[in-house]
């Protein structure tokens, strides 16, 4: 897993992320139209083209790096920034160059501070990460052990539970499993660490810089289990758990869906494509942990879901830019594989499956965000009936060209997204149809998981009560009072793209 940091116990335990938003959408050639620009303190606006690739530390072999200055670099960002962002007009102009030691410190402060109608700041979705790590993920390939913790408590007593095991991975050849709850990380208590030299072994510990063994503690159903796990570049899958469930009113389709990177094109064809094969009348698409990436992968899924009877001629999403970048055609929904590059790809052209559906179930939660959220807009918009079953989704109807430069890809909103209705206002998430809180206790896929029991139930009865008090107690007990849940989990894993 990429690196999160933990905040210093001086203070409740955050994340210290700058939460992504958007999705991926296809191939564009489209620029931003650069205006004259004007001067903001010591250091005028340029055209960001005229110092991209400029760099204080030019990267060795590199073809791209040329030499130059931490200025030329803190004036890329400042004018890329001012030619793309958004909310351009409502970046401070206060923040000179000169008081940061790096473009990307700089970088970080150049986004407006306005708020939501529910007050949570309107960009929570401003990053950077560093380029040959964003390439690797697209790929599926993260640093780490091949798990996924969520968060459900920050404060002590703090709780962390593992939502999913990577098959084959460290955490996998470990024994460890969904359910299992962290205790220690190199001896140190997770729960109670105490002061800030343990959140720095806690760090080192559980998102690695680099291929090292650490010792980490959990607990299943209260009985200690301590395992040693190694770091290494996992390849990671974006569809897990497929199958079938027979129900006396026809076959249901499941499957987790985690992300929307390269690999993900062929796995979701495939699946559909068996899916369709079956014969099933319902699809449950579990995007609980699905925090988005590109446009163009929730728009092919999207049509394989609801086929071309439904789709075809229409908008999947609009992409709407500031003043200064020249608009560009809608997203369609896809009826072709768009070709990403991956080890296996599928070959660019293909017709992909379809199911034919008019209505679908999403299991969903607040790590549900960008273009899975895509996902659900965009159906709704061409009047299929898209059933959420969970929690609130994230809110993030944004999205990014994520942009290098020295080493460094920034992501800054550059577009809203909106369906062929126009409707596009979600900041501050989707509403399920059924509150659902996460059951850890059942692996995914388990007909008895809370979630998806609760997707098949309503839709077999059209009710969100629970069937016992047992689901119930399930739901207090997961929500703790301090905070919603929160996956460990870095900012790009939170995100719509587009790609050039």
């Amino acid at each position: 897993m990429p690196a999160l940091r933990l905040s210093s116990l001086a203070v409740p335990l955050v994340l210290l992320l700058s939460a992504c938003g958007g999705g991926g959408g296809g191939g564009s050639d489209s620029a931003p139209v650069v205006p004259p620009l004007t001067p903001v303190g010591p250091t005028a606006l340029v055209a960001s083209s005229t110092v991209a690739n400029r760099c204080e530390a030019p990267r060795s072999g590199s073809s791209i790096d040329k030499s130059g200055s931490l200025l030329d670099e803190q004036t890329w960002v400042r004018s890329w920034i001012d030619e793309t962002y958004l909310w351009y007009r409502e970046v401070p102009t206060t923040y000179q160059p000169q008081s940061f030691t790096t473009a990307k410190a700089y970088f970080d402060v150049l986004k407006t501070t306005a708020t939501t109608a529910s007050g949570k700041p309107k960009d929570q979705f401003h990053f950077t990460l560093p380029t040959a790590e964003w390439e690797d993920s697209l790929n599926g390939v993260e640093l780490g052990y091949g798990m996924l913790l969520a968060l459900t408590r920050t404060t002590p007593p703090r709780t962390a539970v593992i939502s999913i095991v990577e098959p084959g991975s460290p955490a996998d050849r470990a024994g460890l499993r969904r359910g299992d709850v962290l205790q220690t990380v190199d001896g140190v208590d997770f729960v109670h660490a105490p002061d800030a030299a343990s959140v720095g072994i806690l760090n080192a510990g559980l998102f690695p810089k680099a291929q090292g063994t650490h010792a980490l503690g959990f607990s299943r159903n209260g009985a200690p289990l301590s395992v040693s796990l190694t770091a290494l570049d996992v390849s990671t899958s974006a569809v897990q758990n497929e199958r079938i469930i027979d129900t006396p009113t026809g076959k249901v389709g499941y499957l987790t869906f985690n992300t929307h990177n390269n690999v993900a094109e062929r796995q979701l064809a495939e699946t559909m494509g068996r899916f369709q094969a079956a014969g099933i009348s319902d699809l449950v698409l579990d995007v609980r942990y699905n925090g988005g990436g590109y446009l163009d992968v929730a728009s092919e899924l999207a049509y394989m879901i609801a086929g071309p009877q439904v789709t075809t001629g229409k908008t999947f999403e609009q992409v709407l830019f500031n003043d200064k970048t020249r608009p560009e055609a809608p997203v369609p929904f896809h009826a072709q594989s768009q070709g990403f590059p991956a080890p296996n790809p599928l070959s660019k052209g293909t017709a992909l499956p379809t199911l034919g559906l008019k209505r679908v179930t999403l299991l969903t939660t607040g790590n549900t965000c960008s273009a899975s959220e895509a996902i659900i807009n965009g159906l709704r918009g061409v009047d299929v009936q898209v059933n959420l079953i969970g929690g609130t989704t994230c809110g993030k109807p944004y999205g990014f060209y994520p942009t290098p430069n020295c080493g460094t890809t920034y992501f800054a909103v550059q577009f809203q997204g909106v369906n062929a209705k126009g409707f596009g206002d979600f900041a501050d998430g989707m509403a399920p149809t059924c509150d659902m809180a996460d059951d850890y206790q059942h692996q995914l896929g388990d007909p008895a998981e809370g979630m998806l029991a609760a997707a098949l139930r309503y839709r077999s009865s059209g009710s969100c009560t629970p069937a016992t008090g047992a689901i119930r107690l399930l739901s207090s007990i997961e929500r703790p009072a301090d905070t919603a849940t929160r996956l460990l989990r870095p900012s790009h894993k939170e995100i719509a793209i587009m790609r050039r």
